[in-house]
């Protein structure tokens, strides 16, 4: 069932795209919906898009299309959903797709050093973020370089508590420290891979070690 903002967004995207064919833009949506910011907008279309009311399409930046629309108001008693005739492709204004998200400190990319030193908002498109909560830690250190992370990037990690192997993750160790490194299960331990043949792996007890997120881009200024 969709909350009455989702609604208001799905109703209005999909009337913008009869009309027109291509998306309103962030600050459109955002004032059509009286939002304080883009990133409620962001939030509300990553909410449509796990919910199958509109899915992004491959190999278009910021393309969406409205998959099906609710049969009945999300004020009614149930919340059932009919098929919708597919509709060109819903091309978001790029100059528009710019969102802040939470910046956390600093996190290392070599030995684990403190992270979440504070919040401030980094501004980033849109076009790298998926669906889901993200934040961002500046990068310090070398031992991802290989995996093409340097120092002075920024990482652009999407909220979870879960991985698999082999992903890149930020891994909060002992509750104090944190770190971005490969992860891998290993016999009854957590090993921790650098990106970097200079550093050596660094294992610890599943206890030791918490998911705090996932790589989900990276952010490079010049």
């Amino acid at each position: 069932m969709l909350t009455r903002k989702q609604h208001e967004l799905l109703c209005f995207i999909h009337d913008r795209l009869a009309e027109t064919g291509v998306s309103p833009s962030f600050e459109e949506m955002k004032e059509a919906l009286d939002l304080k910011s883009k990133s409620g907008v962001h939030r509300l279309i990553s909410a449509l898009e796990e919910r199958n009311f509109i899915r992004r399409l491959p190999n278009r930046a910021r393309a969406l299309e409205v998959v099906r629309m609710p049969e009945i108001t999300p004020t009614a008693p149930k919340s059932n959903v009919v098929p919708m005739p597919k509709a060109p492709p819903v091309i978001l204004q790029p100059a528009n797709d710019v969102l802040e998200i939470p910046l956390h400190g600093r996190i290392a990319a070599g030995m684990p050093i403190e992270a979440m030193e504070g919040q401030s908002m980094l501004s980033v498109p849109a076009a790298l973020l998926g669906p889901g909560e993200h934040y961002a830690l500046e990068v310090s250190g070398d031992s991802m370089v290989e995996a093409g992370i340097l120092d002075g990037d920024y990482a652009l990690i999407r909220r979870t508590e879960t991985a698999r192997d082999g992903e890149i993750v930020v891994a909060l160790i002992a509750d104090s420290e944190a770190t971005l490194k490969y992860f891998r299960r290993e016999g009854s331990m957590i090993r921790l891979d650098p990106a970097n043949r200079a550093y050596d792996p660094q294992r610890y007890a599943p206890d030791q070690v918490r998911v705090q997120g996932k790589l989900a881009g990276l952010l490079r200024r010049y």
